[in-house]
Order: structure tokens, then sequence, then C-alpha cells
């Protein structure tokens, strides 16, 4: 059965998810699987140091994501943007004067009424948008590492990165980096990035951004370490 967070960046989901790590070291089951994942791309920053839990968690993954990837599929695991409402305490007054209200609303509604072209207009808009969040919603993530080449070791390697960063587009999250060695001097730019599949190509990333002009000013290669479905 698939685990279940909720409201990652809040401090009750927070606090939660620091119980649920207190006694493990991974989200699900021995190791690092793509449930850790899953859980490490839904928060948007590295969690405080005030969950002791979380925060050794978050760095363990990240590591792991920078070096090796992480390919273990695990059991399962849900992480939703709040609490269902359902859980939450409902005052039963308060829910008859809401239903009263709308009964009231509904009487002044003229059913019979001609729909007019803004009407229409509206309508389809708000399904297009409706369709437009369910297909984002159920579009996947995944994880990927690069690595970055600098020409030569003369190349600077703060710019290389601020033109690397300076990519922005829907469904891209730029994360953490590291400069590795790679010889003579020369060191390279190790970065992860988290993409929406279905707004996101690797391949038009790398051909039509970090290889082309600027940034091919500072970047002589680019390839891809590890490539993980969320």
């Amino acid at each position: 059965m698939a685990v279940t967070f909720y409201d990652l960046n809040s401090d009750i989901g927070l606090k939660k998810l620091d119980d649920c790590l207190l006694t493990r070291s991974y989200i699900t089951g021995y190791q690092a699987s793509k449930d850790d994942i899953t859980v490490y791309a839904a928060l948007s920053k590295p969690p405080s140091s005030e969950y002791v839990n979380v925060s050794r968690w978050y760095n363990h993954i990240d590591a792991l994501l920078r070096i090796s990837g992480v390919s273990a599929e695990g059991s399962g695991v849900i992480v939703e943007g709040s609490a269902p409402i359902a859980t939450l305490p409902v005052d039963d007054k308060k829910a008859s004067s809401a239903a009263a209200a709308a009964d009231d609303d509904n009487d002044d509604v003229d059913l019979f009424g001609e729909e007019t072209e803004e009407d229409k207009k509206a309508a389809e808009e708000r399904s297009a948008a409706i369709k437009a969040s369910a297909k984002r919603k159920e579009s996947g993530k995944s994880s990927v590492l690069l690595d970055i080449k600098p020409w030569n070791d003369e190349t600077d390697m703060q710019k290389l990165e601020e033109a690397v960063r300076s990519i922005k587009m829907e469904g891209l999250h730029w994360g953490a980096s590291k400069l590795v060695p790679v010889g003579y001097g020369i060191k390279k730019l190790q970065i992860m990035l988290t993409i929406v599949d279905d707004l996101v190509s690797v391949d038009n990333l790398i051909e039509e951004h970090l290889m082309a002009e600027p940034i091919n000013e500072y970047v002589q290669s680019c390839d891809i370490v590890a490539f993980n479905k969320i």
C-alpha cells in the first residue's frame, strides 16, 4: 500500500515526515528508491535543520542523486498538496448557513436565460483550463543529473553555472550542483534538475539551450549521467 504525505512544504507536513523518518533511513524499504525521489522532488527547498531526521535524509538522497542516481522501484508513495477535506473538522451550523446561502443564490439564477457569446467563451476557457490542469497533474516527473564540461581550465566556472541556471522554462527546476575535478586543472559542473516529462525534453534542453549561443561560450560538452523517473 502506498505511503501518503500531505503538504510537505508546511511545518505540519515536515513534522509528520520528520516523525516518519525517526526510525527509518528511507521513505519505504531498506534502500533508496523512487519513493525517496518523489518526496525529495516535492520539497521546494532543503528542509531546516530544525527537522533533524528530514534534514539527514534529504542530504543523503541529494548526495546519492549527485553521485550515482537511484534505481530501486520502492513500494509507492503519494504526496498531496494539503490534507484531505474529510479530515478537517466541520461546523454543522456554518455548513447549514452556507447551504442556505447557496440556495438563496440559486433562486436568483435565470435558468431559462439565453446564453451569450461571452458566456460560451468563458465556459470554453474554464473547460480548457480544467483539462490543462488535469494533464499537468497526470504528467510524470524525472530527476536528471548532468555533467557539463568547460572548454579549458581558464573557463570561469561561476559564470558557466550562472549561464546554465539562467535557462528558465515551465516544468524545469534546477537543483543542487558541485564542481568535480576532471584533470589538468579542469573541473566540470555536475548539476541536478527536475523536469515535468510532458513539458521538458532533456535532449532539446541540451541541444537548443546548453550547447547553443551564448552559453556555448562556456560549455564544451554536456552529458546525461543519471535519468530517473519520479
